[in-house]
């Protein structure tokens, strides 16, 4: 038996937070000696084993604005603010602020916890709490004001899927009440009308959250690691120049970000085509990449260039926007190239690095709760009825070829 997507959901919100929970504790006691006394440790076992009470005595979470559920964020948010404090990768606990405070929360304050939820986030990702000089001062308040950007836009988000989901509600109530006046006559074609209904339904509100959800992904993520990456640059440097660099770069790709988030609340479609062709934006695309992560990378286009659906143009973006962030994430690459090639009925886009590879046999399967690596990459292509592949071993680099059909523009 299938599961739907609400159900998929109330897993995550069942289990997701042991999940987190277990995650960050493994990962924060591979790095205490890092970031944590002897007495911090023992504090943090104590503030643990507080939270394992604190989800066991919360159980399954029922969804709806109830008392029980308002003590358990506030408390689940405090004692995640604390163990962050002593290791700043708790955050990765943290993080669950950020999905469920509109589930559990009046939408009054749902705001102050989303609020709540960014500042541990920054701290955690400027180096800990509470910052240690002027430097990660500057840092934590970059970050802070970028969470908070990201927690409004998810609020922003939230508020409009559910206006679309009670717009929908409503059709289907209306729906279902010519239904009932037309049974006397047609109760079969009504009994199927009504079928076909929920099945697109559920089908168009799965469709609607992967697209946003992956959309945010290849926007607004990328976009917040490359500016992590430019500011820890900043930190690790003592030439006033390089540092300035570093801070420019920050600079424009926070705005570029800013640019995309709203364009994602508008049609979600890619800034850079909208004033070129797809070989311009990825060309702009992967002299970006290289200039952020250092990494020498080439783009070529083969046979003859074809102007294509706008659909097919901004998913072949997408696919290799998420193929160079993986490259500069996880290869360790010196060397990247990306190719456009036309192929008479059908286009491909390969995307090549001399990195260190790895097992595609080995990798685990997608978490229920996410993930918009491959999975991302592949889903994007069947939309198109195309399809991803990769190559890959250790030590030997990686390829990945994205194949579509041809579907020229109009």
């Amino acid at each position: 038996m299938t599961t739907t997507v609400e159900e998929r959901w109330d897993q995550f919100f069942r289990w997701g937070p042991y999940a987190l929970l277990a995650l960050a504790t493994a990962i924060g006691a591979a790095t205490a000696h890092f970031f944590m006394t002897r007495t911090e440790v023992y504090a943090a076992g104590g503030l643990l084993a507080a939270t394992v009470a604190l989800q066991l005595w919360q159980g399954a979470p029922e969804p709806g604005h109830t008392a029980r559920g308002q003590v358990y964020f506030t408390a689940r948010t405090v004692l995640a603010a604390a163990l962050t404090w002593l290791n700043p990768l708790f955050a990765i606990f943290a993080v669950i602020g950020y999905f469920d405070a509109a589930r559990l929360l009046p939408a009054r304050v749902t705001r102050a916890g989303l609020l709540a939820t960014a500042v541990t986030m920054a701290g955690s990702q400027s180096g800990g709490l509470p910052p240690a000089g002027l430097v990660q001062w500057l840092l934590f308040a970059a970050l802070l004001v970028l969470n908070v950007c990201l927690a409004l836009l998810f609020a922003h988000l939230g508020d409009k899927e559910a206006e679309r989901t009670a717009e929908r509600s409503a059709t289907i109530t209306e729906l279902e009440r010519a239904n009932t006046r037309l049974e006397q006559a047609l109760t079969e074609n009504a009994g199927l009308h009504a079928q076909l209904l929920v099945q697109a339904r559920e089908a168009g509100v799965a469709d609607e959250r992967r697209r946003l959800a992956a959309e945010i992904h290849d926007t607004i993520a990328q976009g917040l690691t490359g500016i992590i990456a430019q500011l820890q640059a900043v930190t690790a440097t003592q030439d006033p120049d390089a540092a300035r660099r570093h801070l420019d770069r920050a600079t424009a790709l926070a705005r570029h970000s800013l640019g995309e988030a709203r364009r994602s609340v508008h049609d979600l479609g890619p800034a850079a085509l909208e004033h070129g062709s797809l070989p311009d934006a990825l060309h702009k695309t992967v002299t970006t990449w290289s200039e952020r992560t250092g990494v020498a990378a080439r783009f070529t286009v083969t046979g003859t260039e074809e102007a294509l659906h706008d659909e097919l143009a901004a998913g072949l973006l997408r696919i290799a926007e998420e193929a160079l962030a993986n490259t500069g994430r996880h290869a360790h690459a010196s060397r990247a190239g990306v190719t456009l090639s036309y192929m008479g009925d059908e286009v491909t886009l390969d995307v090549r690095d001399d990195g260190r590879g790895f097992d595609p046999a080995a990798l685990p399967p997608r978490s229920r709760t996410g993930g918009f690596g491959l999975d991302g990459m592949r889903a994007r292509a069947a939309r198109l009825a195309g399809s991803v592949s990769v190559e890959s071993e250790p030590g030997a680099g990686t390829a990945v070829s994205a194949r579509v059909p041809l579907v020229p523009h109009g």
